[in-house]
């Protein structure tokens, strides 16, 4: 690995803690205007200062984000389909690696969907991503995802993560389930968990102190953060538990704390 990629991926999981907070707010590429991001400014420039990477589509940084702001971006380079389709996430590739260097990215990321009956399309679209992000230094995150009919257990998070791995990736981002410590140590690149569905904050806590615990390197949270009751809380509270070991009460402690003295939001 050269010292393009080693800088760049050194922007996103902090040397000092061999962890990470990603902020996903690229649910529009296939939700669009999901609750919470209808205007995706007003929620997500307030949570900037306590997220290491922000994932997001190259419309949603060109439209939203301020370019003089200082975090390193992961690109959405997957999609082709909508909530309303029966294939969700029967992905290809939806931006350019010229485009990507031009918005200097920090990381691309791409779906996979292992085990469904399109797997190759997805798997073959992303290695010719991984081929081409090389080509420019820039480091690839591969999402497995899921689907709907999949089985989320340890056995199919080992496969999918492991596969991502060996076809080039430098980041996993999968799903916490029981006996992740199984996926993590399988997997020879840092593993981070996806946050998905909304649930109660404490449980979001919970998640991601467990995933840690088996040895993830961080969360790629993403409505867990922005439609909790107070974002700018929740996300440091995740934050506390990912980078500082604060215990799931300790965490949980923080948000109740941070979320009587932090304004809400627009």
């Amino acid at each position: 690995m050269d010292w393009g990629m080693k800088n760049r991926i050194s922007r996103i999981i902090k040397p000092a803690s061999g962890r990470t907070v990603m902020l996903a707010v690229d649910h529009g590429y296939f939700m669009g205007p999901t609750t919470g991001l209808e205007q995706l400014n007003k929620m997500v420039d307030p949570l900037l200062p306590y997220a290491d990477t922000l994932m997001l589509t190259r419309g949603a940084l060109r439209y939203y984000i301020d370019p003089g702001v200082d975090i390193p971006i992961t690109l959405r380079m997957s999609g082709g389909t909508s909530i309303l389709n029966k294939q969700l996430l029967h992905e290809g590739t939806v931006c350019s690696m010229e485009d990507a260097v031009r918005l200097n990215v920090s990381c691309v990321a791409f779906s996979i969907l292992v085990g469904a009956e399109y797997e190759r399309d997805t798997i073959l679209e992303f290695t010719k991503m991984v081929d081409n992000a090389r080509n420019y230094g820039i480091p690839s995150l591969v999402v497995t995802a899921v689907g709907r009919d999949m089985v989320r257990d340890a056995r199919y998070m080992a496969l999918a993560s492991r596969m991502g791995a060996e076809l080039g990736a430098d980041i996993v981002k999968t799903y916490y389930v029981d006996g992740f410590e199984k996926v993590v140590e399988s997997c020879p690149v840092p593993v981070v968990i996806a946050g998905g569905k909304k649930i109660p904050e404490r449980d979001a806590l919970q998640m991601a102190r467990d995933a840690v615990s088996c040895g993830a390197a961080g969360v790629d949270m993403g409505r867990n953060i922005f439609q909790s009751g107070s974002p700018v809380a929740m996300i440091q509270a995740v934050r506390s538990v990912v980078h500082d070991n604060a215990s799931v009460d300790e965490a949980y402690d923080l948000y109740q704390d941070l979320k009587g003295n932090v304004p809400a939001q627009a």
